[in-house]
């Protein structure tokens, strides 16, 4: 009788294959998955936000959000797309031989580009939309805050954060590879996904996100002064916060994600151990 969950040995094996795939995949593909996932991880983030903005209790809310989140990639696991921060899982294939770096370099290149663009449209939908003028305004001036708020991180805080980030997606991603139906494929990564929410912990796809939304919110008065900020942290939400913001957490995520997950179980693993 089959087991309903593969083993660590086994969901090793169905990384690389899966890392096979994403490899050799074609430039159009990839980019309108990359749209798609970086979309969900979107949408993801604007529904944790909208539950979320008007809870008191940080650690409540931050437990609400964390309930909410996780669909995105919930639904980039299971209706199909590439996020670049799970794809850091390609380096076990890589280290492996099974395939090339630089073909892993260049999904990494096209699938983070893609999810960036996917993020910044369902920004600029959201913000058309009206989803802001919740509470009113007060959904948009808590994604102004919590832009200003990511844009102020040092570099050693955003990178450190983005370290334990991507352990956690990474394990999601990993845990899913174990589940054989929908309902595991559901629940495996829920959790992994819920503490780095509620842990506030920096993604670089759900800032593409954050930051974008938080610059569209701040054209707004209404959002403006609901957000209640001053000058000086509002200063902070522009062009300057993917650089100040995505060049650490991004750095972090790769060496949470390929080198203490992907490195770890490459070498936990090995055949030759």
């Amino acid at each position: 009788m089959s087991s309903n969950i593969l083993k660590p040995v086994e969901i090793r094996e169905a990384t690389i294959k899966s890392a096979e795939e994403k490899a050799e995949i074609k430039l159009g593909s990839g980019i309108i998955l990359g749209i798609l996932a970086g979309a969900f991880i979107a949408i993801g983030g604007a529904a944790a936000a909208v539950a979320s903005h008007s809870v008191n209790n940080i650690g409540l809310s931050k437990l609400v959000s964390g309930i909410i989140f996780p669909v995105g990639l919930m639904l980039v696991l299971i209706c199909g797309a590439e996020l670049f921060t799970g794809n850091n899982l390609m380096i076990i294939a890589a280290l492996e031989g099974r395939i090339k770096f630089k073909d892993m370099l260049r999904n990494w290149v096209i699938i983070y580009i893609s999810n960036f663009i996917g993020a910044t449209i369902i920004a600029f939908l959201i913000f058309y939309s009206g989803m802001l003028d919740i509470n009113g305004g007060k959904v948009g001036a808590t994604l102004i805050k919590m832009a200003a708020k990511k844009s102020g991180l040092s570099f050693s805080t955003a990178f450190a954060s983005g370290i334990i980030c991507n352990i956690l997606v990474c394990l999601a991603v990993w845990s899913s590879y174990a589940a054989k139906d929908v309902i595991g494929k559901i629940i495996m990564p829920w959790f992994p996904i819920m503490a780095f929410v509620v842990c506030g912990f920096e993604h670089c796809v759900a800032n593409m996100y954050y930051l974008t939304i938080g610059m569209f919110a701040k054209t707004n008065a209404l959002y403006v002064q609901a957000s209640g900020i001053g000058a000086d942290k509002l200063a902070l939400v522009g062009g300057k916060a993917f650089i100040n913001n995505l060049i650490p957490v991004t750095l972090g995520n790769i060496f949470g994600g390929a080198v203490l997950v992907g490195g770890a179980y490459f070498l936990a693993y090995k055949k030759d151990n």
